[in-house]
């Protein structure tokens, strides 16, 4: 029950993020998606290597 709440709160807070400051929202996402992308880069890397 509790894990439910939290999750609609997160998506509450989440929508009202995006639609009070739509430009830091896409400067949040921009950043994460920059860190997911230098993780994948970095495991491409790793096996890269690993194999050559």
């Amino acid at each position: 029950m509790v894990k439910k709440v939290l999750t609609w709160l997160g998506l509450a807070f989440l929508i009202f993020f995006i639609a009070y400051n739509p430009n830091s929202a896409a400067d949040v996402f921009k950043s994460l998606g920059g860190g997911i992308m230098d993780v994948a880069v970095g495991f491409g890397d790793f096996f890269t290597n690993l194999v050559a």
